[in-house]
């Protein structure tokens, strides 16, 4: 398989180039090896001309040029990249120029915009937010998850925590989770808090021989980890998820983006759905 180098550069965190630039490699997953490299903040020249020293050598130690994924606004930075001795993809030119034309004003070509980062209370509203996932991981912080938009619930290693900091980050989402443990299921109850917020509780699932396989990585050899008890919490949980009649996504042949994506939208669709109905009783 051949073996190659890709960076994802830009001028602030470079979620772009890393979102976008992953969906572009995975087309070619099956015959290419893909080294990845993040180089967020790029955002002088004089960055930018280190950069270039990196792809230099880089071309001469491994005999093949690097593949480069950017977002990069300011165009003198862009320039320099651009000329160097790389395979140089800037996914801004797909869409600054038709935005451009259809608005009739150039771009402002100033960095940290797409990111908030000039902004800032978006800013720190955002970090907030992440904070917020953070704190309220595993049920650290019952007291809290009152402030929560969605409160994740699932057995241990079922991509809660995750999850979690995905909504966080890339949908400002205040998200919680909790995990199921056996004291739970001997009880067959939830803590009250979130029996109180029941219209927040996502509840993730997950094939048990895949829940097996990654309890094994983290204590291989463990009753935590056996089979036997991946597949009793998984049929429990299910249980009990049937009975609070919760919404739930299967983790198993999911993305944390992919749930992370239906759980925001079903977030989205609820808030507008209730909106309207305030809307209609307001009239």
């Amino acid at each position: 398989m051949v073996k190659r180098t890709v960076y994802f550069v830009s001028e602030s965190t470079g979620i772009t180039a890393e979102a976008l630039g992953q969906s572009l490699l995975s087309q070619f997953a099956q015959t290419v090896q893909f080294r990845r490299v993040y180089m967020p903040f790029i955002n002088s020249i004089e960055k930018a001309d280190e950069l270039v020293a990196q792809f230099n050598r880089l071309e001469q130690e491994e005999g093949y040029r690097p593949i480069v994924f950017a977002t990069m606004a300011d165009p003198d930075v862009r320039e320099i990249l651009h000329a160097s001795n790389c395979l140089y993809i800037e996914l801004f030119d797909s869409f600054i120029g038709p935005l451009s034309r259809e608005l009739h004003a150039e771009p402002s070509g100033q960095h940290g915009l797409s990111h908030g980062m000039t902004n800032g209370q978006s800013y720190e509203d955002r970090m907030s937010i992440i904070n917020f996932a953070v704190v309220n991981d595993d049920g650290a912080r019952l007291d809290k998850f009152d402030q929560a938009d969605v409160i994740l619930i699932g057995v241990s290693r079922s991509g809660k925590t995750p999850t979690c900091l995905y909504l966080a980050i890339h949908f400002e989402i205040k998200a919680a989770n909790y995990p199921l443990t056996e004291e739970d299921f001997e009880k067959d109850k939830l803590p009250d808090v979130l029996i109180r917020n029941k219209e927040k509780l996502m509840a993730l699932t997950i094939d048990p021989a895949r829940l097996n396989r990654i309890r094994e990585e983290r204590r291989r050899g463990s009753r935590y980890a056996s089979i036997a008890r991946c597949h009793a919490e998984v049929s429990q949980a299910l249980r009990m998820f049937k009975r609070l009649n919760l919404k739930v996504l299967d983790t198993t042949t999911h993305s944390i983006e992919e749930v992370s994506s239906r759980i925001a939208k079903v977030i989205r669709s609820e808030k507008a759905l209730k909106q309207t109905i305030s809307s209609d009783e307001d009239d």
